[in-house]
């Protein structure tokens, strides 16, 4: 949830830590915090609530050390403030600690280490780390070992980072359910909770696994485990640009990402569809067309818009592959005891392939026998790591918290499975092609939409003003108008719910107003006229309707109509989506929301 930064080398660490926290503060921005420490020892801290803009003002301009840690906040434990913001000293400001994650028995911990004479200073969990630390931190023992020590009593998750003022020539990090990269230079080592933080330094980075620790120096670094045996960790490449990490001209990160998606898609296709046979390439499930016959149920596993992806992506895999699929949030999953089938396929949903509550939901399965495939656009991440095959979205980096052009190419990514699926089983060759050419036609049937970016805009902005919005969608439409309800809710605070068209008049009918306008899904589908019917029964009580349709609706039963252009019926949900993705970002403008880092959320959760 939060963002770690680290620096070690020749030269001054605060640039590359007030940079890299600006590059990482969509995953936490309530509060930040920079330490550093030159090779004379002794630690300088700075921290405050607020933006990294207001950390970066507040750095004096002597404020220089050759190693330094850095931390953007996403409050969990204490309210944003400069005590509660990170890093965090023990009381002799020994050691300094940031740290993503949480630490369960913080509590307990807290009271034995005030019984010892440690005093506190904040609310936080984090704090006790430094103090716990330092009390293993006596004459002679290196930083590891005493981290080691430390974190031998920690039960939770974390990704930490750590600097001892005696010895300034090394950080040491260790990752428990948080990630942690290294970024390696030219004598120098970089460190960040995420590599977007690295790119424009160094592209080569390794992973650090759960349960490993890291010693870094300028000159390199040395993985160990918790109990101090060497791991051995090569480097990756990092194949994104920096210019990823710019708004490239637009007004938001948010802005940016929904017209890329053209571009995102062809990515996401680029190499995978075998006109020849009708189907697609996946070697990267992993899987031979025998083992995927003996498959007779799917469960999606995912959190939040990657839930309502795996919904999408259920429904297609029903219609092509005639395979019963189901999506379920991995955070309930998990906790349920769930019976784990032998001919069951799990497929895990992760832009970040670090949301901690699928990880931990991949790992119950794996524990169970269950055979798991990742659906992740992050190469290396912790969930591609952990499962046994898959696909990487290579959507390019997401910046803002809400998730767009992620969640299109992942739903294209489910449209690639369903199609592998069902050329293996009864998907005829005619049908094969229908959706091979569809697939094709995708990118500039988004371009379309996003030449509406102006007219949705005018939209937006008069429906902004209502207390809440209502969005309906039927079958193929109801995930679509589930995503729509959640951008509109988390980007721009206006209450919305999302229903099923056929369950309108069980029971939410009786929420139609005139304040309460409803976004109805209209594709021109067999359900087209259901989906007619059901407006007339918003028009006859006074409610406002804006739907998105391939053909404008009678004026009687809309009042103003988005149109998109029309797909296969398996893909429309795609292009229907687009335009919601549009009228969420351009209301949350007009009511001046701050739409790349809305209030209460992050990136990547990365906690329970």
């Amino acid at each position: 949830m939060c963002g770690i930064v680290a620096y070690i080398g020749p030269k001054d660490a605060t640039p590359f830590l007030l940079e890299g926290l600006a590059r990482l503060e969509y995953r936490g921005y309530d509060s930040a915090g920079v330490a550093v420490t030159g090779r004379t020892g002794g630690i300088k801290v700075r921290k405050v609530k607020g933006r990294v803009a207001d950390l970066a003002a507040a750095v004096p301009a002597r404020f220089k050390g050759a190693t330094g840690i850095g931390h953007t906040r996403w409050a969990t434990h204490g309210v944003p403030s400069d005590a509660n913001a990170h890093p965090h000293l023990d009381n002799a400001e020994r050691i300094a600690v940031v740290h993503n994650g949480i630490i369960e028995n913080a509590d307990e911990l807290r009271a034995k280490l005030a019984a010892d004479g440690a005093v506190f200073r904040s609310e936080t969990d984090t704090e006790v780390l430094g103090h716990l630390i330092a009390a293993h931190a006596a004459e002679g023992v290196e930083l590891e070992e005493a981290v080691r020590a430390a974190l031998g009593k920690v039960v939770g998750t974390y990704g930490i980072a750590v600097l001892d003022a005696e010895q300034p020539d090394r950080i040491v990090v260790a990752r428990n359910g948080s990630p942690i990269v290294l970024g390696i230079g030219e004598k120098e080592m970089f460190v960040a909770s995420d590599v977007s933080a690295l790119v424009r330094y160094t592209r080569q980075v390794v992973h650090l696994e759960d349960g490993e620790l890291a010693t870094v120096r300028a000159d390199g670094f040395r993985t160990f485990t918790e109990d101090a045996r060497t791991t051995h960790r090569q480097p990756s490449t990092v194949d994104w640009e920096i210019d990823s990490y710019d708004t490239g001209g637009y007004e938001h990160f948010l802005l940016k990402e929904i017209h890329e998606q053209p571009g995102s898609v062809e990515r996401t296709l680029g190499g995978r569809l075998d006109e020849r046979f009708a189907t697609a390439h996946l070697g990267g499930l992993n899987l031979d067309a025998r083992e995927l016959r003996e498959i007779r149920r799917v469960k999606i596993l995912g959190c939040g818009s990657a839930y309502y992806a795996g919904e999408m992506g259920a429904q297609l895999i029903e219609e092509l592959a005639r395979i019963p699929a189901h999506s379920e949030p991995a955070s309930e999953f998990r906790y349920r005891n769930p019976v784990i089938e032998a001919d069951t396929l799990y497929i895990a949903v992760s832009q970040s392939g670090e949301t901690y509550d699928t990880l931990a939901a991949v790992q119950e399965v794996k524990r169970k026998g269950g055979r798991v495939l990742g659906v992740v656009n992050t190469v290396g991440s912790a969930i591609a790591r952990e499962c046994d095959g898959g696909i990487y979205l290579h959507a390019g980096p997401e910046i803002s918290v809400a998730s767009t052009k992620a969640f299109t190419s992942t739903v294209v990514a489910f449209a690639l499975i369903a199609l592998h699926f069902g050329r293996i089983h009864d998907l005829s060759p005619a049908d094969g092609r229908r959706i091979v050419s569809a697939l094709k036609a995708l990118p500039d049937q988004i371009r379309e939409v996003l030449a509406q970016s102006d007219a949705i805009a005018e939209l937006a902005a008069e429906y902004a003003g209502s207390e809440g919005m209502m969005f309906i969608g039927r079958v193929r439409g109801y995930p679509v108008a589930r995503e729509g309800a959640q951008k509109l809710k988390e980007i721009s605070y206006v209450h919305a719910e999302a229903y099923p068209a056929s369950e309108l008049k069980h029971g939410p009918l009786a929420l139609i107003s005139p304040e309460l306008p409803t976004v109805a899904l209209v594709p021109d589908d067999e359900l087209l006229d259901k989906n007619l019917t059901t407006l007339g029964e918003i028009k006859a009580r006074s409610g406002r309707v804006l739907a998105v349709a391939h053909r404008r609706p009678e004026t009687k039963l809309a009042d103003h109509c988005i149109l998109v252009p029309k797909s296969e019926p398996e893909l429309d949900p795609l292009l229907l989506n687009i335009p919601l993705q549009l009228l969420a970002y351009h209301a949350a403008v007009a009511l001046g929301r701050d739409v790349d880092k809305p209030r209460n959320l992050a990136k990547s959760v990365t906690v329970e």
